[in-house]
């Protein structure tokens, strides 16, 4: 019984989170968005809140809860619903207080960390479509007969969120040398705090409309 999964494995799977981590999606939008409004601490804080998500998932996963979850078409559908309101929440937040204005010399820093870093926290967290991620994605490269099943998948679990902090670790880096030209100009800035909207009011649709399993 062999309790990690083979070399050949980790390769394959390391290589196909590479190019998941790098894919747009809501939480991609997120942590460039606190990119834009705070440089790299508050991106970094962000990317860290939604890996957070992703840990909760893959303990979900790895206990067979996830899989409680997705059989229960009413359960789900909770779940979509809040992650829809989420995603909805965030892009008038983003019109109304501006996701992308500057925050140099606010008082409460350390309020708009932890802000930061629970909402990047929610957005993996209530969106079951990661779910389906795991439950589709992950037993591709685990035999069902397997005993250590588990955690093999736990252990795959980690290194796609490790595969992720890297790759989306460097977007942020690159990121920020961008970002830091566009605040200077309030005007560009606004551009971005209406497409950040856009995105989020886009990802909340496709989030909705989609199959429930």
């Amino acid at each position: 019984m062999e309790v990690l999964p083979s070399l050949p494995v980790l390769v394959g799977f390391a290589a196909a989170s590479a190019i998941l981590a790098i894919t747009p999606g809501p939480d991609m939008a997120f942590f460039l968005g606190r990119t834009a409004q705070g440089g790299r601490r508050l991106g970094f804080l962000a990317l860290l809140g939604t890996l957070t998500g992703l840990f909760c998932h893959a303990l979900l996963a790895a206990l067979g809860l996830s899989t409680l979850l997705a059989s229960s078409a009413s359960a789900f559908m909770v779940l979509k619903i809040a992650g829809c309101g989420y995603l909805l929440w965030l892009a008038l937040q983003a019109i109304r207080r501006g996701v992308a204005l500057p925050v140099a010399g606010r008082a409460g820093g350390r309020k708009d960390a932890l802000r930061t870093y629970l909402a990047g926290v929610a957005i993996n967290l209530f969106n079951p479509k990661i779910v389906v991620f795991f439950l589709t994605f992950l037993p591709q490269f685990v035999s069902s007969g397997d005993p250590s099943a588990s955690t093999q998948m736990l252990v795959l679990s980690l290194l796609f969120i490790a595969v992720g902090a890297l790759a989306c670790g460097a977007i942020i880096l690159c990121a920020e040398r961008f970002m830091a030209a566009w605040r200077m100009n309030r005007r560009a800035m606004r551009i971005l705090d209406y497409g950040f909207a856009g995105l989020m009011g886009l990802f909340a649709g496709k989030l909705l409309f989609s199959a429930n399993r």
